[in-house]
């Protein structure tokens, strides 16, 4: 199990996700949600430089990544209706822990972008 417990653990992963959500919905053919995953692992990626300055480093409790494993292999409407919950929870349960607003505004933002 891969612990969530710092700022920079949170946002690669969550740069990771959008990667892996971008490759996903190009493979299936939906060019829009694959450039707007892309945008979002770009805004998160600028968030993350422009914040380490900022951060504490307070520890995270509470996240796992293995909470949030994505099912890539189902392509079908409902395989990408969960892949958005899964990112939606996701951001849900992050952006309370980050205690740089800006930062958290972004991961608010995602998650809200994924339906959530």
């Amino acid at each position: 199990m891969a612990s969530l417990n710092t700022f920079g653990a949170v946002f690669t992963f969550a740069i990771e996700l959008e990667a892996q959500l971008s490759a996903y919905y190009g493979g299936i053919g939906d060019s829009a949600m694959a450039k707007a995953a892309d945008k979002r692992r770009k805004k998160l990626e600028r968030v993350r430089r422009e914040n380490v300055v900022e951060i504490t480093l307070e520890p995270i409790a509470g996240l796992d990544a293995d909470d949030y494993a994505l099912d890539l292999s189902d392509g079908s409407p409902d395989g990408q209706a969960a892949a958005a919950r899964i990112a939606a929870r996701f951001y849900r349960d992050a952006a309370p822990k980050i205690n740089v607003r800006a930062a958290q505004r972004a991961l608010e933002r995602c998650g809200k972008e994924h339906g959530g």
